[in-house]
């Protein structure tokens, strides 16, 4: 049998002929999408702004799979590093959804000259908590990124104001607009925390992109495939504790992460680090 696994999860597959196609591959990583034979031209550069006035009456949502799927990127991304950071960006005044994903790429792309190999996974949410403006947009960010909460703040700030969103009272400075939390990867339960809390809770419509990943991110690999083996000695470790849900074209095996398990996806590191390397 063939078994596809990432963090946690373990998929009981099918035929001989998908496992002699697919045995000990790896999936999940952009650089193996399939290119074009025949690209369509670039199109000319367009306004920012302009994009995202274009997509006003269309409203957008995270799905089961996008959700999964930045689950995976994330934890992919915290077997690299021995800290990140949890970057929460409030506006000082209520805007727009286009106009806020505009400020927030503004931001990113000046934090990304200014920084070396900068990596970050951004998501929308709303601030359901938000008495003075009601289901504002705002955004959270997990980075590599060690950051200066005094300069930074200033800055987001300050692009805000060149955007046309302006403090609510003058020289007033909203403490909350930069929140910026402290990761610690080897506390499995504090990863998970801020993974599933925070980042894929999510069940808002916006009417912008709800979520975005640098490159590198992008090209992490988050699935490998074996055979039932791996599984078994799972299963040794774990008996009882492992659930097993059937489903019409596989059987889904959720695996509790911890000291113990994580181990066993120390292939995924390894080989997401090989392709940082050559990314480089």
């Amino acid at each position: 049998m063939l078994v596809k696994n990432t963090y946690g999860c373990s998929a009981v597959l099918g035929t001989n002929l998908t496992k002699r196609l697919l045995y000990n591959k790896y999936s999940g990583s952009s650089l193996d999408r399939k290119k074009e034979s025949n690209p369509k031209p670039k199109k000319k550069e367009v306004n920012e702004e302009a994009e995202e006035l274009k997509l006003a009456n269309k409203k957008r949502s995270m799905s089961s799979r996008t959700k999964t799927k930045i689950r995976k990127k994330l934890m992919a991304f915290a077997q690299l590093h021995k800290r990140l950071t949890f970057v929460t960006l409030t506006f000082s005044n209520e805007v727009t959804d286009e106009l806020a994903v505009v400020v927030l790429r503004k931001f990113i792309d000046n934090i990304k000259k200014r920084s070396k190999d900068f990596q970050y996974l951004w998501v929308a949410e709303r601030q359901t908590g938000n008495k003075t403006f009601s289901d504002n947009i705002h955004f959270h960010l997990i980075t590599n990124k060690y950051w200066d909460i005094q300069k930074t703040w200033g800055y987001w700030l300050e692009v805000q104001k060149k955007n046309g969103i302006l403090p609510r009272e003058q020289n007033f400075k909203a403490s909350s607009a930069f929140d910026v939390k402290k990761i610690n990867t080897s506390n499995l339960k504090q990863v998970g925390v801020y993974l599933t809390k925070y980042v894929t809770k999510n069940k808002a419509e916006f009417k912008c992109q709800v979520w975005n990943c640098s490159k590198s991110i992008s090209a992490l690999y988050t699935d490998f495939y074996t055979d039932y083996s791996f599984l078994e000695e799972l299963h040794r470790l774990k008996r009882n504790e492992i659930k097993e849900i059937p489903l019409e074209y596989c059987t889904l095996h959720l695996i509790p992460l911890d000291k113990t398990t994580i181990r066993f996806y120390d292939r995924l590191e390894n080989k997401n680090r090989k392709t940082l390397r050559v990314l480089d």
